[in-house]
């Protein structure tokens, strides 16, 4: 496996943090700030450097390139593989009249299951039910292959996502790639870190990812009562106090709010909030955040036989703001574990897509370290 790696601020070239060397046929990942994603040039500059390249691209809440949190920024992973091979295909949320799961199974259809070992997702975060889209991907292969990605950040606006492979970035696309080969291993892995704190209430009104009562009561009044002053900043306060939702006996998925419907009193998440279920908020310091992303790093590497190649990391913009100016800490916590020889990609996202420990069966995630590692 050998990779690339180079970061780039508005009006300047690339610049490659690895030495520089000829690639066959890459796996370009271009993850960046909304705004530079949509500069006219920024496409053709990377195929000039990648002429026969497979060009992924995702807006971020932020960039993780090595150690660093980057805001503003560009970043480019370019990754050819030696030994096996992968297969990259996209879907636009509008061929589908907001059906994601029917997406998710026409995406991952098109994908041949022999021998088919991974497939990670980078998909627009704006509009999307990932939980729907998650569960139409793995419709398909019926649980034979890893799933793992994240949904398309925008800072902290919530306004608009880009993503595409091989051309212009662009809203509504949902990308997944493929990976095939009998000595490719890959493993991924979450944890969060937040506590619930509070009084347990009662979904009694949702539609998929729309929650509209709690306890018989309209979802958003209730929010924003515990929100006070800082309800005036939704859906952006919505970060710092997320829901654990617990359905049935399933381990709790914890959820956080991408926008809010004043019209309805409601509340739209980045996943589903199933009527029934049990819902707290939640809370998390700083060295609680960066206790769990170690804690991700080592559940991701505790039952791999070979030492990781790649590292992408996806974390939520909720534990950015957070942490804050600390937030380093996190993937610092990470490579100490998993090796600093490691190449680090990512971003900070609306939503985090990987199993819980010990399943096969994908969920997503909100307010989670997730990191997918490679090697061949």
């Amino acid at each position: 496996m050998k990779i690339l790696q180079a970061k780039k601020q508005s009006n300047t070239n690339f610049e490659f943090i690895s030495e520089k060397t000829e690639l066959k046929e890459p796996l370009v990942l271009i993850f960046g700030n909304r705004y530079l994603l949509q500069e006219e040039k920024l496409y053709q500059e990377v195929r000039n450097l990648f002429p026969d390249g497979h060009l992924v691209f995702g807006s971020t809440s932020g960039e993780i390139l090595g150690e660093k949190v980057l805001d503003g920024t560009v970043t480019l992973t370019a990754v050819e593989f030696e030994k096996s091979h992968f297969l990259v295909k996209s879907k636009n949320v509008a061929e589908f009249d907001q059906d994601d799961a029917d997406l998710g199974k026409v995406l991952a259809s098109e994908f041949p299951t022999e021998n088919l070992k991974h497939v990670f997702v980078v998909s627009e975060g704006s509009t999307v039910n990932g939980s729907e889209l998650i569960a139409g991907l793995e419709h398909v292969g019926k649980g034979n292959f890893g799933l793992s990605g994240g949904l398309c950040g925008d800072d902290d606006r919530f306004e608009v996502t880009l993503s595409s492979y091989n051309e212009h970035p662009k809203q509504g696309e949902v990308v997944a790639i493929g990976f095939y080969g009998d000595t490719l291993e890959i493993s991924c892995a979450n944890f969060g870190g937040w506590t619930p704190f509070g009084p347990e209430r009662l979904i009694t009104k949702s539609r998929k990812n729309i929650l509209f009562e709690l306890d018989g009561k309209p979802a958003l009044d209730l929010y924003k009562k515990y929100l006070g002053d800082k309800a005036s900043e939704l859906p952006k306060s919505a970060l710092l106090y997320p829901l654990s939702v617990q359905t049935n006996d399933e381990e709790p998925i914890v959820r956080t709010i991408l926008n809010i419907d004043e019209e309805h009193n409601a509340m739209i998440l980045a996943g589903d909030v199933p009527e029934g279920s049990k819902v707290q908020l939640m809370m998390a310091t700083v060295d609680d955040i960066a206790n769990g992303a170690r804690s991700a790093a080592k559940l991701a590497v505790e039952e791999r036989e070979n030492e990781s190649q790649l590292a992408i990391l996806i974390s939520c913009v909720g534990r950015k703001l957070v942490m804050d100016q600390r937030t380093e800490e996190e993937i610092e916590e990470v490579t100490q574990v998993i090796g600093e020889n490691v190449a680090v990609s990512g971003f900070y996202s609306y939503g985090e897509m990987a199993p819980f420990a010990g399943q096969n069966t994908c969920k997503l995630h909100n307010q989670t370290m997730t990191l997918t590692l490679f090697s061949e």
